[in-house]
């Protein structure tokens, strides 16, 4: 008898859907948050939450028993270097599933599921609630002027961190130029040396040519000169046989 066990198949075998939920864990846990449907969203976060309790103690022991769920050696040093950290001081719930409304092929219900410590836009919101909790039941005045003020420090805040975004994307802008132009003078670098050798071998190759050219122009005058010289031997000769 099968009583009490509630659990959702998802329409897949055990090792299928151990396979599958191993996958859709460690891509969690590199990406922080991913679309699903809402079933398996929901089967997910009962599978992912007992790994991340476990990464919160960084032994060998540990290391293993995750690395058997998720078969990922990126995921679980990921797991137990950056997302353990963040999750330190939070006794559970660590995911967060959000519907997305229906997907249009076959209308099935599509939902977000993210770790919670890294959706800053929410934490957040969860401080300016926390910081607008004033209640005083005496002097209605003064309690109007705190939540005035109250929401005038949320609002100075905000705008503080959308500059602070903004002068970090510019710095991010700033350093990928001079990385490109630290690039590119490289590469001129590099160029340089090359262009100074062909030059070299094309003046070495042009002085070769003129010594080559010197050289048949002497072996010319040479031979018109021993032409010239057995001419005159000839002649001489032939004036000493006439007088003979």
């Amino acid at each position: 008898m099968r009583h009490r066990k509630s659990f959702n198949h998802l329409g897949r075998t055990s090792s299928s859907r151990k396979a599958m939920f191993s996958n859709m864990a460690s891509s969690l846990i590199l990406h922080k948050r991913i679309t699903t449907t809402l079933a398996k969203a929901k089967a997910l976060r009962s599978y992912v939450e007992p790994l991340i309790t476990k990464s919160k103690e960084d032994t060998t022991h540990s290391r293993r028993v995750v690395f058997s769920y998720l078969q990922d050696k990126f995921a679980v040093t990921e797991l137990f270097r950056e997302v353990s950290s963040k999750v330190a001081d939070r006794p559970g719930g660590y995911t967060r599933v959000i519907k997305l409304g229906t997907r249009s092929g076959d209308n099935a219900e599509m939902a977000m599921i993210e770790l919670v410590d890294y959706n800053e836009l929410m934490l957040t919101d969860k401080e300016a609630k926390k910081t607008k909790s004033t209640r005083r039941r005496r002097g209605s005045k003064k309690s109007t002027t705190a939540q005035t003020t109250t929401e005038t420090e949320v609002k100075e805040e905000k705008a503080e961190s959308k500059v602070e975004e903004k002068t970090e994307d510019k710095v991010e802008a700033k350093t990928e130029e001079t990385k490109t132009e630290a690039k590119k003078e490289e590469k001129e670098a590099e160029e340089k040396p090359v262009e100074e050798k062909k030059e070299t071998e094309a003046k070495v190759e042009e002085v070769k040519e003129e010594k080559t050219e010197k050289k048949a122009e002497e072996k010319a005058v040479s031979a018109e000169v021993k032409k010239e010289e057995t001419g005159k031997e000839d002649k001489k000769d032939d004036s000493k046989e006439k007088k003979a």
